[in-house]
């Protein structure tokens, strides 16, 4: 599976948002609101357990390394084919989402299509913003 990302339709699409501080304590909060809009899309209990699972692990590494006091970004987007999810935060240090690590490897095995980008630090900041999309295709097998 390569590492792809397929945009929702726009005009038919509907995006749901969040953002909290990255700390811990909020993966609660992304984890019920990825579960709340999976299934008012009316994905299946088994694929909302996977987009709920690859938010997980998505979330978590990017909380782990957020800068402090720094936000996490979460939409889901979705449409009658599909879901796609676009998490960011501001990372301090450079390639927070090994690419080879067992995480991610989860999030490519569960998902349809998975990338990340990392931009070079920001001095104001004082960190990398970094994003994160993967997607869920309804009807089709996700991952392999």
């Amino acid at each position: 599976m390569g590492d792809r990302v397929s945009e929702p339709a726009t005009e038919t699409a509907t995006t749901v948002g969040i953002r909290v501080p990255a700390v811990l304590e909020q993966l609660l909060m992304l984890r019920a609101l990825a579960e709340t809009v999976a299934l008012i899309a009316d994905f299946a209990v088994d694929e909302v357990t996977d987009i709920r699972l690859a938010l997980d692990e998505v979330a978590t590494a990017l909380i782990l390394d957020a800068v402090p006091g720094s936000t996490i970004a979460c939409d889901f987007s979705y449409d009658d084919r599909q879901m796609f999810v676009h998490v960011s935060s501001m990372a301090t240090s450079q390639d927070v989402v090994e690419k080879q690590s067992f995480g991610w490897h989860i999030v490519r095995t569960l998902t349809a299509s998975l990338s990340a980008m990392q931009a070079p630090f920001d001095e104001i900041i004082g960190g990398y913003p970094t994003v994160v999309d993967f997607s869920w295709v309804r009807g089709e097998t996700n991952g392999g």
